[in-house]
């Protein structure tokens, strides 16, 4: 046996006296010589003790099948690093977390005076969603919505939902925004800031902020949905093109490394990463994400599994689903991606996060 097989046979065994499922239960839908599938990573004390990848990253090329460093579109856990991209910005002196919509865009309405950078990174601005304005607007449906005119759409709304930092919602329009606003404060486009003061730093060489035309997706997974008893590919869609709310593509093998930063304090230090993890402060209850209670930082979901604080992010669009959960008490991290709309990254992963916590 390789040095390798024989870790993965002791961790089998080990599962099976703790009462466990193994890896290889948990994710028995995604295994396949011919359908997608997904990647799965745990990083306990900073070392991946788990990484596997199944199925297959591109229909098209039957023979390409997913591994750890295969890249898929993150969705909204995209959101994670534009907090972060905000909160440098923020120790570098060039933002500030009560400055409002209306000091960044002088020519944004009114409505935006009451609108802080710190309501968007909780999802308290109350700001419209922008897909439901594209629909007011009839969207070309063959037309991909650009972070720009995500802008011009809410300039053009008629004011916020509700007053500002006074409920939650979920918004990835305030997302959109805060890239946009990363860019206009860093003078460097978007994707550009994440790769010099993210990827490259931390060594996630493969993982970037995708810009058709400006840059290309390394070993990429392609998205599907299963439709009438067979996958298709359905991998863009009218909103995949905007950035701050959705737009990094990354693999596990990558965001071991970010989240090996994030434990370690790489990027900023402790006192300031303390904002990320403080529930936001709205009337009890009001933060529900699928019938759950939690808290919400900047980019990260808070709450607790079996007893452990637990900060974590799902990520859902055309043809990929996401999920990452951290737990700090236990120096345990883990992470499954996949380029298909079934089954639940959420539950793979608390079930693969659960094999450590016991």
């Amino acid at each position: 046996m390789y040095r390798g097989q024989v870790r993965f046979a002791a961790l089998i065994a080990a599962i099976v006296c703790a009462g466990a499922q193994s890896p290889e239960v948990i994710f028995h839908e995604l295994q396949s010589d011919n359908a997608p599938g997904g990647a799965a990573l745990a990083l306990r004390d900073g070392k991946a003790v788990f990484a596997h990848g199944y199925g297959i990253a591109d229909l098209k090329k039957p023979g390409e099948r997913i591994t750890p460093e295969t890249n898929f579109r993150l969705a909204s856990v995209t959101k994670q690093f534009t907090a972060m991209a905000t909160m440098l910005l923020v120790h570098d002196g060039k933002l500030r977390y009560d400055e409002t919509l209306t000091e960044v865009f002088p020519d944004f309405p009114k409505y935006g005076e009451k609108i802080r950078i710190r309501h968007l990174l909780t999802h308290t601005s109350g700001l419209q969603d922008y897909e439901d304005l594209m629909d007011e607007q009839h969207w070309d449906p063959a037309l991909q919505i650009s972070d720009a005119q995500v802008l011009e759409l809410l300039k053009h709304a008629s004011g916020t939902k509700f007053e500002p930092g006074t409920k939650w919602q979920y918004s990835n329009s305030g997302y959109v925004l805060l890239g946009l606003i990363v860019a206009r404060a860093s003078g460097k486009a978007f994707d550009e800031f994440l790769h010099e003061r993210i990827f490259a730093p931390l060594g996630m060489n493969a993982t970037l902020a995708y810009v058709k035309g400006k840059n290309e997706v390394p070993r990429r997974a392609y998205g599907n949905t299963f439709e009438n008893g067979a996958w298709h590919e359905t991998d863009q869609s009218p909103t995949s093109a905007t950035l701050g709310d959705g737009g990094v593509y990354s693999s596990v093998s990558d965001l071991a490394k970010w989240l090996r930063a994030l434990d370690e304090n790489k990027l900023l230090g402790a006192d300031d990463m303390k904002q990320a993890w403080t529930p936001v402060n709205v009337p009890a209850h009001s933060v529900n994400i699928d019938g759950l209670d939690v808290g919400y930082g900047f980019g990260w979901v808070l709450d607790r599994l079996n007893g452990h604080p637990r900060m974590w992010h799902h990520g859902e669009t055309v043809g990929f689903r996401a999920n990452v959960q951290r737990f700090p008490d236990r120096h345990l991290s883990v992470v499954v991606l996949e380029n298909r709309t079934e089954p639940n990254p959420r539950d793979l992963a608390t079930k693969l996060a659960e094999i450590w916590l016991k």
